[in-house]
């Protein structure tokens, strides 16, 4: 055998490597990235005021809020931070403003990017109580 071709059949199974292993880490970390967003971890509700809602973001615009949970007259306020990943939602938290809410939320672990929001706290659902 010619050393030259066995160098040219060396290269080409090396880019070929390269190539299927660049393709495998980019499907792996969008199946990754799919799985989390998907997969609920645990979901529930809170009930307090909102006391802020804002589209933030350099890149990724997301809507990102904070309840304030009081539980009685004189009490520190608990702060829960949330993501509203659906503009409607965010619309209906707004049209809620100043009055006591549920939110209804769904928390999703180890999202690997800021891009899909600030919190593993997705709010899906909003009801005014009172």
């Amino acid at each position: 055998m010619d050393i030259a071709k066995v160098g040219k059949a060396a290269r080409k199974w090396t880019i070929r490597i390269v190539v299927g292993a660049i393709v495998l880490c980019i499907l792996g970390a969008a199946l990754y990235t799919y799985t989390t967003l998907h997969y609920v971890y645990s979901s529930g509700e809170r009930v307090g005021f909102v006391q802020k809602l804002s589209k933030k973001g350099w890149l990724c615009k997301t809507n990102e809020g904070e309840l304030a949970m009081v539980n009685m007259a004189g009490q520190q306020a608990e702060i829960f931070a949330f993501t509203a990943p659906d503009d409607n939602v965010a619309k209906e938290i707004e049209a809620h403003a100043g009055h006591r809410v549920v939110l209804k939320y769904q928390e999703h672990v180890g999202i690997p990017s800021s891009c899909f929001g600030e919190t593993k706290y997705y709010v899906v659902a909003v009801e005014a109580t009172q």
